[in-house]
C-alpha cells in the first residue's frame, strides 16, 4: 500500500510536536528544570516600588514598604483564578505557621475577590488591589498564582510561577525561608 502526500504531511506535523513536547517533558522531568521555577529580572533585586489600595472595604493596603523588615511571601492572586484555588491550602498553612504573606489581588472585582477569601480563609496580612494589573506588570507576572520570596531587606529572592503543591513548599519555600532567617 502506498501514502499519498496529503496524508504524510498531517502525520509529518503531528510527529514533529510529538518530538517537541517530549523534549519539553524530558527537560521537566529527567533533565530537572520546572516551569515553576522560571527566571526572574527581579530575582537579587528589590521589589518594585508600588502602592496599592486594599480590596474595597476589606483590611489594608499594601505597599513596598510593608516588605521591608522580615522574611516574607508576596502572593499574586484571583478569584478567577482555578489554580489559585488549588495553591490556597498551601498559604494558610504558611500563615497558620507565622509566615507573613502579602496578596496582590490582580484584576478582580471585590465582591468576588471578598467572596473568594469569605470561602477559603484569609492567609494575608495584606492585600493590595491591582484592579488595572499594573502592580503586575512591575512584578513581571504573566501566571496566576505567582508568589515571590522577599528577604528583610526588601530584595527578591526566589519565584515560584504557578500553584504552590506540597513538594514546592518542603523542598524549595520552606527550606528558602529558613537559610535567609524565617
Amino acid at each position: 500500500m502506498r501514502l499519498r502526500p496529503a496524508f504524510l504531511v498531517p502525520l509529518a506535523a503531528f510527529a514533529a510536536l510529538a518530538a517537541v513536547f517530549g523534549a519539553y517533558l524530558w527537560q521537566v522531568g529527567v533533565g530537572g528544570k520546572s516551569i515553576s521555577e522560571l527566571p526572574s529580572a527581579l530575582v537579587g533585586r528589590p521589589a518594585p516600588d508600588f502602592a496599592l489600595p486594599p480590596i474595597e472595604g476589606e483590611g489594608t493596603a499594601l505597599s513596598t514598604a510593608d516588605l521591608k523588615g522580615k522574611v516574607s511571601l508576596v502572593n499574586v492572586f484571583a478569584s478567577w483564578c482555578p489554580p489559585c484555588r488549588v495553591e490556597h491550602p498551601m498559604l494558610m498553612r504558611l500563615a497558620r505557621d507565622g509566615v507573613p504573606i502579602f496578596g496582590i489581588n490582580y484584576k478582580d472585582r471585590p465582591e468576588d475577590a471578598k467572596k473568594f477569601l469569605a470561602e477559603l480563609g484569609d492567609p494575608y496580612r495584606a492585600i493590595g488591589a491591582d484592579r488595572t494589573g499594573r502592580a503586575a506588570i512591575d512584578w513581571g507576572v504573566y501566571g496566576y498564582p505567582e508568589t515571590f520570596v522577599v528577604d528583610r531587606d526588601g530584595i527578591v529572592r526566589h519565584r515560584h510561577v504557578g500553584p504552590i503543591m506540597p513538594h514546592d513548599l518542603e523542598t524549595r519555600i520552606l527550606p528558602l525561608l529558613k537559610a535567609l532567617g524565617r
